[in-house]
């Protein structure tokens, strides 16, 4: 279990003026980001006991999150 929120920045380094651009350009990328850092905050707040789950429940978030990332990721190295 991760105490640290995984900041799409934090994520992809190489790519935050890209993202930054793309979030104000392309809707479908700012969907996924928006996406991405609401269920990102979902899982810190379970992880950090703010808002606790229960474990099968918080590994799904987690799934999902993983899923999401590596969707943008994607998207970056094709755009």
């Amino acid at each position: 279990m991760s105490n640290t929120p995984h900041e799409l920045a934090a994520e992809f380094p190489e790519f935050i003026e890209k993202m930054s651009a793309l979030k104000v350009s392309d809707k479908h990328f700012a969907k996924l980001a928006n996406d991405y850092h609401d269920l990102n905050r979902k899982v810190h707040a379970a992880e950090t006991n703010v808002q606790p789950r229960e474990e099968l429940a918080e590994m799904d978030l987690r799934k999902r999150r993983g899923a999401l990332k590596d969707e943008i990721y994607a998207y970056l190295k094709a755009n």
